[in-house]
């Protein structure tokens, strides 16, 4: 018989607990049962922040994933009581069901402060998604947004009023921001960095009245006798364990709260278990993911009767993390509590940094830091510190720049067992095993198939080290070099070929490289001469370069025939146009489907074929879509306000402006791009390289998301742009992308990879930091002067239609493809092209 296990709470920790389970394959064994009060499943609350940043599919669980492993889910309801003598839980909506054992998986509450009029309309609190979308509604009306609590919610939040558009203030208590992680003199250099941004800091303020106007929030009074005047006010002055349940039913609770459990996180009712920010542990709750996810780990351990199950005693409350673009970290004893502690701090007041460490009396082991401005080295310094590794002759060197005589720390120094992931509790061991077993050549591998990196992400810069490290070992030699022909990156062979002025690849290989060229460095170079010179792709000194697709423009299927695809600007098209292309399809006996791009893909055609398409598809107006080459696919759109009603913008006109003017734009990897005309987001932008969604006052711009094989969203680069702003940052970007991007690189990887981030993108393209958006404005427009259509001018070139025959001593088609019936579809086995489908004048042969 299955024992009933019921979890009550569907956060990050109890749907981790979930997982482990499944892992286990206890969901065999158990019966399992876990109650979500919220809308959605479980999702990532510790980037809750990028929600406003254009993240919006924040979920944990893989679809499906709790039907195929027999979960049961009550989604949006509740547990009000339990009954431990009956073992019964009761939940909102009437339920009321028998347990073996029960797992409180609660969480935790957002702490207000007893303030007269903190119920006015227009405060809120910052915790979950459905707070987050209610703030967004209220925010679209106001102009000032003020966050009650410093600390790293209440900074996060700043974040995200600023997002809105608002004039942002902090309120905090304490005199510096985030009392609990830096001291005062790290305190004060967050401040003035936050402060640049634009959000204005208030310390050591007590807040002891929120103060109505027309029945919402008008202002703020201060013990001190002053006020600040607002439109909003969001809470996230700290949490509270959310133990009341556990209370109402007998459960021993500590005495600032919390579900007191033991090492095995049992409660004081040995059937009942607490993880999380629930539970108290020595007195202590803990707010991070990691330690929940160690609390998960136990409680699994316990409930699958491993033969040496994990324990909980305490958790490392490091953490590291930006905000508002601007790096933290503290981690151990930062305050130096330690008797007879020494620190070693460095404040450079030039670059914006302030690192600090304290070590032991006998300066022989480091015992915690903190770090602002610059957290390159928090990795290391932490695993120095967890693993008890003795610190150099002179301990000033852990946070002094490099130089000769420093001594060397590289993660070759960390013991195997060293946990390199808190929140996945992954080992070094671990990870290296994984990279020698499975091959593993990139920390996105590494993710998935360890895990490490996949929680609050601290350890990813870490992830790569080791990666580097294992390789190195196994004797691979690690370089940036394109090919074996090449010994330069992509960017630097670029940098040659546009400064150089080279036009050909023959002789970029006589300057720069070796040998005859290779599979990866051919299309690569074409890519980037098309960019650079932008000459016809078929000419005599091109098409040696150009992969199977581009060198017949178009794709080739598992058949062996090839696939058509006019340009469909912005997915707008006449009813000539359409007709045109059932006519070709239906003429050459060709399979017609709609792509996810808004376009019309036409497959089955033979090679001999291709030429006498596409001169009746230019003749109806057509020109290349493209799909063929790395380059811009598609500018997806809604009908934005033409039609529709919720439109703000001509969502419409403004696609086919961009696919008009970035068509034939070639790049690392192929571009995709979408406009919404407002934020229901029919275009799906968030989902490409580049999208715009439309706003009142004109449209928000996100670059860096797509799909792949590691689909992500894209981020926000600048909010409510006019047409004219947008066209001139897609220029820079593109063009940067372009320049600095790997071989086959897509715009998100090349994004997650550039050094700073969205936010170093942003000075490059709106600040011009580097001072070549002049430049880059420049060589897009040259781009898009010197566009043809590749068809038009190979239809026009008698020697480059000779290429297409699938024999070269033949004009005869293969006998040997087959044509079937593909879901209503009938195709002739060979279609024959009588005299009237050869234009006049065409040359096939």
């Amino acid at each position: 018989m299955q024992q009933i296990l019921i979890i009550v709470g569907n956060g990050m920790v109890g749907h981790k607990l979930i997982e482990l389970m499944v892992e286990q394959g206890a969901n065999h064994h158990y019966r399992m049962i876990t109650f979500c009060e919220e809308a959605h499943l479980a999702y990532d609350r510790v980037n809750l922040s990028s929600y406003f940043a254009g993240r919006t599919d924040l979920s944990l669980v893989e679809p499906d994933f709790y039907q195929q492993n027999h979960i049961e889910v009550y989604r949006q309801d509740r547990v009000v009581a339990i009954d431990p003598q009956q073992q019964t839980v009761t939940s909102a909506q009437g339920l009321i069901l028998k347990y073996d054992l029960l797992v409180f998986a609660t969480g935790s509450y957002p702490f207000v402060p007893p303030i007269p009029g903190r119920e006015i309309p227009g405060t809120f609190v910052y915790r979950t998604i459905d707070d987050l979308d209610a703030i967004r509604v209220y925010a679209q009306n106001v102009r000032v947004g003020t966050v009650i609590g410093g600390g790293l919610l209440g900074l996060e939040c700043a974040n995200a009023l600023t997002h809105l558009g608002l004039e942002t203030h902090v309120v905090e208590f304490a005199p510096r921001l985030m009392p609990l992680q830096v001291d005062e003199v790290g305190g004060a250099l967050l401040r003035k960095k936050i402060e640049m941004l634009g959000v204005q800091i208030h310390t050591s303020k007590s807040t002891t009245e929120i103060c109505a106007a027309d029945g919402r929030v008008q202002k703020m009074l201060f013990a001190d006798g002053s006020q600040l005047e607002t439109d909003m006010i969001v809470f996230s002055a700290g949490i509270r364990p959310r133990d009341e349940l556990a209370r109402a039913c007998g459960l021993v609770v500590g005495e600032r709260g919390g579900i007191v459990i033991d090492e095995w996180c049992r409660t004081s009712d040995a059937s009942i278990y607490a993880i999380g920010e629930c539970a108290s542990y020595q007195g202590r709750t803990f707010g991070l993911v990691a330690p929940g996810y160690q609390m998960a780990a136990v409680v699994a351990d316990q409930l699958c009767v491993v033969e040496e199950p994990s324990r909980f005693t305490g958790a490392d409350m490091s953490t590291k993390l930006k905000l508002m673009g601007v790096d933290v970290a503290s981690f151990g004893d930062a305050f130096g509590t330690t008797p007879q502690a020494q620190e070693i701090s460095l404040l450079d007041a030039v670059q914006g940094t302030y690192k600090k460490i304290v070590i032991d009396a006998a300066g022989k082991r480091l015992l915690g830091g903190i770090l602002v401005g610059d957290a390159s080295n928090y990795g290391m310094l932490h695993q120095i510190m967890q693993n008890g590794i003795a610190i150099p002759p002179h301990p000033e060197d852990l946070i002094l720049p490099a130089h000769e005589k420093a001594a060397a720390f590289g993660i070759e120094l960390l013991p195997a067992a060293a946990k390199i992931c808190t929140c996945e509790n992954v080992s070094k061991d671990t990870i290296c095993t994984a990279i020698a077993d499975q091959q593993l050549r990139n920390v996105t591998d590494i993710k998935k198939c360890t895990g490490a990196g996949t929680g609050c992400g601290a350890c990813v810069p870490m992830l790569n080290d080791i990666l580097k490290s294992a390789m190195q070992q196994a004797g691979i030699q690690i370089t940036n070099h394109l090919c074996e022909h090449f010994p330069y990156s992509r960017q630097e062979l670029y940098h040659l070929v546009r400064v150089q002025g080279i036009h050909t690849f023959d002789d970029l290989l006589e300057r720069h490289g070796k040998g005859l060229g290779c599979e990866i460095c051919k299309p690569a170079v074409a890519s980037i001469l098309a960019t650079t010179s932008n000459e016809y792709i078929q000419s005599q000194a091109h098409i040696p370069l150009q992969d199977s697709n581009d060198h017949f423009m178009a794709n080739i299927q598992r058949d062996g025939t090839y696939s058509v695809v006019p340009r469909v600007p912005g997915g707008e098209i006449t009813p000539e146009k359409l007709i045109t292309i059932g006519e070709v399809a239906r003429d050459f006996g060709l399979y017609v489907k709609i792509t996810g791009g808004q376009r019309i893909d036409l497959f089955g055609a033979r090679v001999e074929q291709l030429p006498l398409i596409w001169v009746r598809l230019i003749a109806a107006g057509f020109e290349s879509g493209h799909a063929y080459g790395k380059a811009l696919r598609t500018v997806k759109s809604c009908v934005g306000s033409t039609w529709c009603r919720y439109g703000q913008q001509d969502s419409v006109a403004l696609a086919i402006r961009l696919e008009e003017r970035y068509k034939g734009l070639r790049a690392p990897h192929k571009i995709k791009a979408a406009v919404s005309g407002c934020k229901r987001e029919c275009a799906e932008a968030q989902g490409k390289d580049f999208g715009l969604i439309a706003t009142e006052k004109g449209y928000n711009l996100y670059v860096g998301g797509n799909g792949g094989m590691n689909p992500q969203h894209a981020v926000l680069l600048a909010e409510d742009l006019n047409e004219e702003t947008v066209v001139k940052y897609l220029d820079r970007f593109l063009m940067f992308y372009i320049r600095t991007g790997d071989r086959l690189q897509r715009t998100a990887t090349w994004l997650n990879n550039l050094e700073g981030g969205i936010d170093y993108l942003k000075q490059v393209i709106m600040e011009d930091v580097l001072g070549i958006c002049e430049e880059l404005e420049r060589e897009m427009a040259y781009l898009v002067s010197t566009y043809q259509c590749e068809w038009k001018t190979t239809l026009e070139n008698t020697e480059a239609l000779k290429r297409f025959r699938t024999f070269v001593n033949t004009d005869q088609p293969d006998p040997n493809v087959i044509f079937v019936e593909e879901r209503g579809q009938i195709r002739p086995a060979y279609p024959d092209e009588k005299p009237s489908l050869i234009p006049q004048g065409l040359i096939a042969s």
